[in-house]
């Protein structure tokens, strides 16, 4: 059914395109029909036309102004203009209204209006299955929007990668570049900052989850991970840069507000702690933080903000230029850190260069902690005296400039390790799967059996493995099953049901196709052309 709108000042004009339209389309349309520019714009309102035939020059507002009007609140009414004046400044202005036909009176040919007619109903039933479409990819999404967020949650506060990198932030909808974390805590009472019988408070609160998600998006719009024992986590996004006082007092009231709602639906004291505004990327300092409230505070609510001993440098040093440097340093990215690192040097060189005591302590600072952190991240080794030179080299250094190539041959050395390192830890256990596929691809052999073995997530091994092989996990265990077989059936004296369970297959049916499959032959044929010569 369409729902057709007619506007001409010409009586004789509406009735013919009324029975032209009804004696083609029938029962398919309702039509209505007006013969002034404030009619259309009513009817827009209160009849919703899908498609709307409408003359320029009628009483009042004419239909240019109407169709202006009607683009305020409705952007996918098609629109055909027809009008006896054939000016180009009609037809530009209704280009830019979105007008999909300009036609000109008179209309000596039925099938002009027809053909418009029909365009348009096309243009209409394409934007009904795009809005079915999409409502059902939405419909899907808010199933598993669950999963998502709970996704989500554990990669930020695992810091198992960015979430841009595993699309979080786009499948989401989440528009805003930066946010804060609540965590929530649980338990009968509080003592000393801890929360007693987490146990039993985390019992009773899965009981009750899905109130506690309703619960808290009705005070925040956010994103909800799953209960953590007696914890849960949220990630407000804000389109905000930084940590405003009148905000984070809101946000405050809020989040007691919150909590005094949930002690009364799920019989347990709750906590919250509130972390600063972050960049997505660094949402997860925005955990520690709301980690840090909660521990450091005995307030029922603590923003970190509020904690005594904030990280706070004293002076104007480019403190987000030092944690670029660490950022980028653990993401073994050697351009980017060591240009961090030239632009850190420049700021001190500038303003300090009558201190070079202090610039070799700074130096030296940013050097040992990145290998410190690039040690706990993995792909660098540590040893007690490993740095014994560090402090002769530093200071034996002629000039500032060579204490700079200093400072940036130790960054870049660092990141190369890293890489180097994991590349070698990751081709090791590569190595170490292959090695136990050749020995056992007889047994039942499966991913998360090898997982398991190598102590590694079935998701992350099955990703070093691709990229270790160039082959998935069944696809290498497949190739080695098929060699081993074809070999077997090289002997005569094997029975094609022997080679199958010696290659690793329990069914000989299944068996034949896969070798098939991959060889273009059954065993039988195989066998054949191989004794055959």
């Amino acid at each position: 059914m369409f729902r057709i709108l007619l506007a001409d000042d010409e009586g004789i004009m509406l009735e013919s395109l009324k029975n032209i339209i009804t004696s083609n389309f029938g029962s398919n349309c309702e039509i209505r029909c007006v013969k002034t520019g404030r009619a259309v714009v009513e009817q827009a309102e209160s009849f919703h036309p899908d498609i709307a035939f409408v003359d320029i020059h009628m009483p009042g507002l004419s239909g240019i102004q109407a169709i202006q009007e009607i683009r305020k609140f409705d952007k996918e009414m098609v629109v055909i203009i027809i009008t006896a004046y054939d000016k180009f400044k009609y037809a530009q202005e209704a280009v830019n209204l979105g007008v999909m036909e300009y036609l000109t009176k008179p209309i000596a040919n039925r099938n002009v209006i027809l053909d418009a007619c029909r365009r348009a109903m096309r243009q209409v039933e394409e934007a009904r299955q795009r809005r079915d479409t999409d409502l059902k990819i939405r419909e899907k999404l808010e199933i598993v929007r669950p999963i998502i967020e709970s996704g989500f949650i554990y990669s930020l506060i695992q810091d198992e990668g960015d979430v841009y990198q595993h699309g979080y932030k786009e499948i989401l909808g989440v528009s805003e570049d930066s946010g804060f974390c609540v965590v929530f805590e649980m338990g009968d009472s509080e003592e000393a900052g801890v929360m007693t019988n987490a146990v039993g408070a985390g019992v009773r609160a899965s009981r009750r989850y899905s109130m506690i998600v309703e619960t808290i998006k009705d005070y925040f719009s956010c994103i909800v991970g799953p209960l953590m024992g007696n914890r849960v986590v949220i990630f407000v996004p804000t389109q905000e840069q930084k940590n405003d006082y009148e905000r984070r007092v809101e946000v405050l009231t809020r989040t007691r507000n919150l909590v005094h709602q949930l002690e009364d639906a799920v019989d347990s004291r709750f906590r919250g702690g509130i972390g600063s505004v972050m960049p997505i990327g660094e949402a997860r300092e925005s955990y520690r933080e709301a980690l840090k409230a909660l521990r450091e505070s005995g307030s029922h609510i603590a923003h970190i903000a509020d904690i005594p001993a904030v990280r706070e440098y004293d002076g104007e040093y480019p403190l987000d230029l030092e944690n670029e440097y660490y950022k980028r340093g653990l993401a073994a990215d050697a351009a980017g850190t060591t240009a961090c690192a030239n632009e850190l040097f420049d700021w001190m060189a500038e303003r300090y260069s009558d201190y070079r005591a202090d610039i070799e302590i700074k130096v030296l600072e940013l050097v040992m902690q990145l290998e410190y952190r690039a040690f706990f991240n993995g792909g660098v080794k540590y040893g007690f005296r490993y740095r014994e030179n560090y402090i002769r080299e530093i200071q034996t250094a002629d000039s500032l400039e060579e204490l700079r190539r200093w400072f940036v041959g130790k960054t870049r050395d660092i990141c190369e390790h890293l890489v180097s390192g994991k590349k070698r830890e990751s081709e090791n256990l590569v190595e170490q799967v292959k090695t136990y596929i050749d020995r056992n691809f007889q047994k039942d052999l499966s991913l998360d059996e090898v997982s398991r073995m190598v102590n590694i997530s079935p998701y992350y091994f099955s990703k070093l493995f691709k990229q270790g092989t160039g082959e998935n996990f069944i696809e290498y265990l497949t190739r080695v099953r098929m060699e081993h077989a074809r070999r077997l059936l090289e002997d005569p004296d094997a029975s094609i049901k022997q080679v199958c369970v010696m290659s690793g297959y329990g069914d000989p049916n299944y068996f034949s196709r896969l070798f098939k499959k991959y060889e273009g032959v059954t065993p039988s044929e195989y066998r054949e052309r191989f004794l055959n010569g």
